[in-house]
């Protein structure tokens, strides 16, 4: 397995599921044998654009595929056995907005399968949603963590923050107010609220901070009491430049690691292949290309 100890860990994420089948190729029901296949060429066509950018990334730049079983087995067989990156798999059940199993019971089985560096999980939460909920999401995910720790399997958690109503209220509707204003302070309650439950996960994906300040906080808060936790920025499937500001706020920030980004690299590109405007080998370009400039965006902000 792949070390990601001494080095930023820049991921390329291609684990969803549903999006892909409800919106790239916009299907009503579940998808052919034929179509199966279409999402599983495409996921390793975005894993062999990133091999291509692998030799032109800087010193100290780990690159890291992140790709779900049902869709991704061949190149998450690839990266387990390829040094050069780390592989990362989910294990929640895509689409759902409470984290369950893909998997069921079995999870666990299918979490070892590939041999993957990095379990993932993706987690919904908000102080103003339903209690009961919380906590029982909270207590599923305390149930991975302490898989993780005691198999040594470092556990990434992705943490998403939905804008309930009363937030938004707040700020007058406007979501860019909430990102700046409100999520900073949820995301921080929650982080804390996870780790009160026990949910200790090596790595916190974060969505995109709008200031210093705010991402200083919410390292902070992963590092709470000392622990050795690192945070990655999340893409969001935002637009280059928002991504290129984040990434700059983030980059200098003691405790953050890297990032996970994922649509922002490949949708248009995988839209385009399907539409038959661009070949293979331009696909793989562009893949490798977009990549390459957000970890040298990252790189270049380190000092900043």
């Amino acid at each position: 397995m792949a070390s990601t100890a001494s080095s930023h860990l820049f991921i390329l994420a291609m684990d969803q599921r549903d999006s892909i089948e409800q919106k790239l190729y916009e299907l009503k029901d579940a998808p052919t044998p034929v179509e199966a296949a279409s999402i599983a060429a495409n996921k390793l066509l975005v894993f062999r654009g990133l091999l291509d950018a692998v030799a032109d990334l800087p010193e100290g730049a780990r690159p890291g595929f992140l790709v779900d079983e049902q869709y991704g087995a061949s190149p998450a067989v690839l990266a387990a056995a390829d040094d050069t990156v780390t592989l990362a798999m989910p294990l929640e059940a895509s689409g759902q907005q409470w984290f369950a199993f893909a998997y069921g019971d079995d999870w666990q089985a299918h979490a070892t399968f590939f041999g993957a560096d990095h379990a993932k999980v993706l987690v919904r939460d908000n102080p103003g949603l339903d209690e009961q909920e919380r906590a029982g999401q909270a207590e599923r995910l305390a149930t991975v963590s302490a898989w993780a720790a005691e198999g040594g399997h470092d556990l990434i958690l992705e943490l998403l923050v939905p804008a309930t109503d009363h937030d938004l209220a707040k700020v007058d509707g406007d979501t860019d107010r909430y990102d700046r204003e409100i999520r900073p302070d949820l995301t921080v309650r929650i982080i804390e609220y996870l780790q009160d439950r026990g949910v200790e996960p090596a790595i916190w994906k974060i969505e995109g901070l709008a200031t210093r300040e705010a991402a200083e906080r919410i390292s902070a808060a992963t590092r709470r009491d000392g622990r050795p936790a690192r945070c990655i920025v999340l893409g969001r499937h935002a637009p280059k430049e928002q991504l290129d500001e984040w990434l700059r706020i983030a980059a200098p920030v003691e405790g953050f690691l890297g990032f996970a980004i994922g649509r922002s690299i490949w949708w248009d590109v995988v839209e385009d292949r399907l539409s038959g405007s661009i070949d293979e080998a331009e696909a793989r370009k562009r893949i490798a290309a977009t990549y390459t400039g957000f970890v040298r965006t990252y790189l270049d902000a380190l000092g900043g």
